[in-house]
Order: C-alpha cells, then sequence, then structure tokens
C-alpha cells in the first residue's frame, strides 16, 4: 500500500494505492493553523480498514513554500556577501544586502581573509533593523566553505538565536547570483518549512506508520522527508510537480497535455510532451530571479478558487492572496469558489450564501448577482489563458519542446488540456475553448497531486566533486571526503564514482530495483592551471536515479 499526500493552501488531499489502483481517497479542508489535525483526518480517511504495517511508503506534496513565495509571506532576510574581487552585486537579490571582505578563489584557496570587525558593524546594522535572519553567501563558497562557516561562527557568537543560512548547503553550484537567492529563500521559508515536517512526523507516528517518507521535489523527483528540511526551497515547485506526475499517471500513456491545476490558492501550469513532463533547462523562478532549483518547466498563476475578489469602482479586481475560506464555506469574502457555486459549476458550500456575496458585490456597480458570477469566472479564465499564452513562448524555446516538435514534423501545440484541481471542473473546460484546446477532466481530479505523489518514483541524488591535482573527492550529501586511488582519473572515472555511491545509498535505503538508467543532473569539469600549464582538473558531477512514475492509474481521461 502506497499513501501520497497533498498539503495545499486551502486543502490536505490524500490517496491509498493498492498494486497500482486507487483504493481510497480524500479531501480534507485545512484547519487554520493546525496542519496536525489535517494530516491526521486525511490518514484516517484512507486508512479506513488498512493496518499501519502494510503501509509500504508514504510520499508527500506541498505548496506551502510555493505559496509562502507566491503571496509574499515568507521571512525577512539580511544578506552578507563576500563577492571578492570585480563586479558587486547588491542588485542580484530583493534584501538588504552588505558586503564585507573575504575571498576564496575558483579552486577553494584563501585569497583575501574575513575581517571580524566588518562582520561585528554588519550585525549591530542588522540589529538595528530588527533583523534575526542572516544569509551568508561567499562566491567561490563551493570550493571552500571557510569563510561562510567562519562568518556564521561569529554571528552564532553574538546572536545564539539568529537564524544564518550559508550558501554552500544551500546551493552547490557555481552561479553566485542564484546562490544567492536560493540561500535567501532558504533561510526565509526554514522555519515554517519546520513545522511542515514536524506535523507529518507526528501524524505518522501517532498513526503507527513506519513506512518510508518522502516528499516531491520541484524536478518531479523525490528527497527523504529528513533531507528536505536542510533543503526547504527544493520543495518550491512541489506541488507543481506533483500535479502534473498525476495528470500523466491518470491519461494515456504517451499523450501529449497541457495540465491546469486550478487549487484555492494558485493555479499551476505544466507540459506533458508524449507522456513526458517538459524539464526547464533553468533553475526555479521566484519572480524575476533565478534560483539554482532543478524544475520541471511549470508556473504558478497567483489565482485560484479562494481568492480575494473585490470591486473598485466597477471593476472586479482578484488579489493574489486568499484570506481564508469561501464565502459560501463561512469565509469572510467573495472567491471565485462563490461565483462557481452561483453559476451551478460547483455544489460547494452553501449555495444562499454564494449569492449573497455576489449580490454584495455587485451591487455598487449596478451588476445582477448572476452577471457578478459570470464576469468572475471571465476573469479568473481571462488571467489563466493570458498567462498560459506567455508559457507557451517560455515552453517553445526549451531545446526538449524543439526536439519534440521535430519529432511531430510539424510546428503545433498540444491541444488537450488537461484539468485537475478542486476547481477543474468550473473553469477548464472555458479555460481549453478560450485557447482553442480540448479540455479533459481524467477521473480523480480533484485528487490529482496526491495521486501524483503516490505514484512517484523514489529518486535519490549523489554529488560529487574530485580534485585530481590533490588526489581528493568528496560527497556532499554524505560529508565524506577521500582520497582518488585511480590514475588515470578523468570524467569517466569521476562519473564512474558517483554511480557507485548512488548505487550503494539506494541501496542501504531498500530501492536498489529502482537505480536503472541513473540520470546526471549536473556537469563540469574545470582545469587548475599552474605557470601555464594544467596540473590537475576538478569535477563536478550530480547523479540522480530516474524520475517518472510507476503505474498509469487510468487507461485516459473522459473527454468534454
Amino acid at each position: 500500500m502506497y499513501i501520497g499526500i497533498d498539503v495545499g493552501g486551502t486543502c490536505t488531499d490524500a490517496v491509498m494505492l493498492s498494486n497500482g489502483k486507487v483504493h481510497s481517497t480524500a479531501k480534507i479542508s485545512n484547519t487554520p493553523n493546525d496542519l496536525l489535525s489535517s494530516l491526521l483526518q486525511a490518514l484516517d480517511a484512507v486508512m479506513q480498514g488498512v493496518s499501519a504495517d502494510e503501509v509500504e511508503r508514504v510520499v508527500l506534496s506541498t505548496t506551502m513554500i510555493t505559496n509562502l513565495i507566491v503571496e509574499r509571506k515568507y521571512d525577512p532576510v539580511g544578506v552578507i556577501i563576500m563577492p571578492g574581487p570585480g563586479r558587486k552585486l547588491q542588485q542580484y537579490c530583493n534584501a538588504d544586502v552588505h558586503i564585507i571582505s573575504g575571498a576564496i578563489d575558483y579552486r577553494g584557496r584563501e585569497i583575501i581573509p574575513v575581517n571580524e570587525n566588518e562582520v561585528l558593524e554588519v550585525i549591530k546594522k542588522l540589529e538595528r533593523r530588527g533583523y534575526t535572519k542572516v544569509a551568508v553567501v561567499g562566491k567561490f563558497s563551493t570550493r571552500n566553505n571557510r569563510h561562510e562557516i567562519k562568518v556564521s561562527d561569529i554571528i552564532k557568537k553574538y546572536k545564539p538565536d539568529w537564524h544564518v543560512e550559508m550558501g554552500h548547503k544551500a546551493g552547490g553550484q557555481l552561479n553566485f547570483p542564484r546562490r544567492i537567492d536560493t540561500t535567501v529563500l532558504t533561510c526565509a521559508t526554514k522555519e515554517k518549512y519546520h513545522y511542515f515536517v514536524q506535523s507529518v512526523k507526528e501524524a505518522l507516528k501517532r498513526r503507527n506508520i513506519k513506512a518510508q517518507v518522502f516528499i516531491m521535489k520541484a524536478d518531479g523527483g523525490t528527497m527523504t522527508l529528513e533531507s528536505s528540511e536542510q533543503a526547504p526551497v527544493e520543495t518550491i515547485f512541489s506541488g507543481p510537480a506533483a500535479s502534473t506526475l498525476g495528470a500523466q499517471a491518470l491519461t494515456a500513456s504517451g499523450d501529449t497535455s497541457l495540465v491546469v491545476d486550478i487549487g484555492g490558492t494558485t493555479t499551476d501550469l505544466a507540459l506533458i510532451l508524449s507522456g513526458k513532463p517538459l524539464l526547464s533547462t533553468k533553475g526555479v523562478m521566484v519572480g524575476d530571479k533565478l534560483t539554482q532549483v532543478r524544475t520541471l518547466a511549470v508556473k504558478s498563476v497567483p489565482v485560484g478558487g479562494d481568492s480575494v475578489v473585490e470591486i473598485v469602482g466597477k471593476e472586479l479586481i482578484i488579489y493574489s492572496e486568499r484570506m481564508g475560506q469561501p464565502y459560501c464555506l463561512g469565509g469572510p469574502f467573495p472567491t471565485p469558489t462563490d461565483a462557481l457555486n452561483v453559476m451551478g459549476l460547483t455544489k460547494l458550500g452553501d449555495r444562499e450564501k454564494a449569492w449573497k456575496a455576489m449580490k454584495m458585490l455587485g451591487e455598487s456597480a449596478g451588476m445582477s448577482p448572476l452577471e457578478t458570477a459570470r464576469n468572475i469566472i471571465n476573469l479568473v479564465v481571462d488571467t489563466v489563458a493570458k498567462e498560459i499564452e506567455n508559457m507557451f513562448l517560455e515552453w517553445e524555446q526549451e531545446p526538449a519542446y524543439r526536439i519534440w516538435e521535430v519529432m511531430q514534423k510539424r510546428k503545433m501545440r498540444p491541444q488537450n488540456v488537461v484539468g485537475v484541481g478542486g476547481g477543474a471542473a468550473g473553469f477548464v473546460p472555458q479555460i481549453a475553448v478560450r485557447i482553442g484546446g480540448t479540455p479533459v477532466l481524467p477521473p480523480y481530479a480533484s485528487v490529482a497531486n496526491a495521486i501524483g505523489a503516490a505514484v512517484a518514483k523514489p529518486t535519490l541524488q549523489v554529488t560529487m566533486r574530485a580534485d585530481t591535482e590533490q588526489s581528493i573527492f568528496s560527497i556532499e550529501e554524505e560529508g565524506y571526503q577521500g582520497k582518488i586511488n585511480q590514475a588515470p582519473f578523468g570524467f569517466d572515472e569521476a562519473l564512474n564514482l558517483a554511480k557507485k555511491w548512488l548505487i550503494d545509498k539506494a541501496k542501504r535505503m531498500n530501492i536498489a530495483d529502482q537505480v536503472q538508467d541513473i540520470e546526471i543532473t549536473r556537469q563540469e569539469v574545470f582545469n587548475i592551471v599552474r605557470d601555464f600549464k594544467t596540473t590537475g582538473k576538478i569535477y563536478d558531477v550530480c547523479v540522480q536515479t530516474p524520475r517518472g512514475i510507476q503505474w498509469h492509474i487510468g487507461a485516459g481521461g473522459k473527454l468534454i
């Protein structure tokens, strides 16, 4: 038995799969500030008649981090950077940035020491401005983390209650600007994510579930719940990744589809080409900033069924944040869900309250409740359709999309618009018509995220760095450093060493059967030059077990 759980901004969805078939499903309205209660209710609903010992694996996805960022509800972070000689980078992140001395070269050698007095001055400035969270990032900290650790130790010495995040832990790749943004987001969200992890652990403990626990990553892979706590930004697009895999599992193998997941807080967009989700060649985009988080080519649009709707003059405005339940469910403000209720496109909540919400909203502009509801639905459809057009312009630049077009022997866009999520039935048919597609509502569409989590293959990752001049290598995830004992040592040897560690790790976690074609997610090679001669090489190799789904739940969606 496999359990999939998706924790959204509005609901917690859960499914239990038995031999690749849906055994039970649940959709639980989230209790404000009480995630544990929602998780327990979801587990109890899907586990009726099933003992905890029968549960082999639990996989979660969540839009928690996505929603925090989309709604700008993350904590403020002060930033200390050590860029060394060259261009300064205050303009690269939307934060309070302070530059201090200290520089490591590309090989990891210290060329400028850290000035402790400068660090103390920055601490005083940050304290005056009310910061308790600090991101510390050096330009080549992935080569040598000594400076970041030293600055962090100084901060902890004088401010032991402050939360400090270091760049070499948050982002392991070169690309200083992206590592800054990745570190800032890690620092800003880690405390809230810790609450999520503790709630999950407590819920599983109370229900005596001792199965392996994973969480979806943005690239459609998974990571253990424990390791995710060190890198919460890896779950930025966990929810959209789960909905993409859910749509893949609920439609026919090899289908090409646009996925539109309409939730309470956001609408997530993704693309499946000939049965494979499109992977972005860039990192996760947050606002106008790129991070180092590997991701499917997805986007979260800040509009959902529970978005607040107001009228200014005679113009309807949908805000990008959720202020509670829809009015028809006892919430404080009118929402698109209330509009769907009035139009007969959903039976969620009290219809009389929904009519009251539309009447209150449209009265000042001289609109009837029906007219108000119709205009709100059109506004949501217009907003999402416009974002879909923008996303197609981005998707069409991806190499994988271009190759797919070549294979089709003509320039085309996917016609199937697969609707999943709680608001799919109400909005997706109209969105599909607006963009000239064919709407598809697969079975179990309302809990597709949870299904996507349940069917996701467990994935493991190993990041290896080797320095042939010093004859040493390190495994980032294990905190291990060892000697290179073979010669010659080139890229093939570096790759094989990384694969060996990955296979050994899979065996320890009893998922060796999942290690088939190992995926290379990153590979970099740098020459070490001394006196105009190459004296060695630095290899950075990151490998991962293959991403994907284990089963197709349905043979195809229902065309409507």
